[in-house]
């Protein structure tokens, strides 16, 4: 696919489409924390499991919404919380650009459970964290327990993606990138 002034237009207002339906620029921390709450009830009441998954984490980043839109060229944004603890430390913005045989537009929440200290402060340290290689899914059934459970036990990251709803297929992290903010 080659970028044309029509596909960078399309692509820069997709993307400030999708900034405003995650309401980028309102209502700072506050807002986004009590996403995260909810996102978190949410994802305890759905996947049991997961609370357990937690308890063995040394730190959570929590994503309440990312949009996806593509038509062709497309992207992705998001904002959420590391929590450690229990408690906000950092905010992110996650961002995600794809091009390709692709239309439709999607939301969805995801986790990423840090499950040792050297993977969270290599997240903590990036001035852009992009997901890679150290990524691991963790496979979610309603009410179940988490898929290639003896697998995601041993994983620095494993990311659960859950809560989706669109016209577009599937939902990878392959090729995002989260960064610092200040909300």
């Amino acid at each position: 696919m080659t970028l044309n002034r029509r596909n960078v237009t399309f692509g820069l207002g997709a993307t400030l489409a999708l900034g405003a339906c995650n309401g980028v620029g309102s209502g700072g921390d506050a807002r986004i924390d009590a996403r995260v709450d909810q996102t978190l009830t949410r994802l305890y009441g759905d996947y049991p499991a997961t609370r357990d998954l937690a308890a063995k984490s040394v730190g959570m980043l929590v994503m309440p919404v990312v949009t996806e839109a593509g038509l062709g060229f497309g992207g992705g944004y998001g904002r959420g919380a590391l929590r450690i603890n229990g408690a906000s430390v950092d905010y992110y913005s996650v961002a995600k650009a794809s091009g390709g045989l692709q239309i439709g537009a999607q939301q969805y929440s995801h986790v990423l459970f840090f499950m040792t200290n050297s993977a969270m402060e290599t997240f903590r340290r990036s001035p852009g964290f992009a997901a890679g290689a150290n990524l691991e899914y963790a496979v979610l059934e309603r009410g179940e327990t988490l898929a290639a459970e003896t697998t995601t036990s041993l994983a620095p990251v494993i990311a659960v993606i859950f809560g989706q709803a669109g016209l577009r297929v599937g939902a990878t992290l392959e090729g995002v990138k989260y960064t610092r903010i200040i909300p």
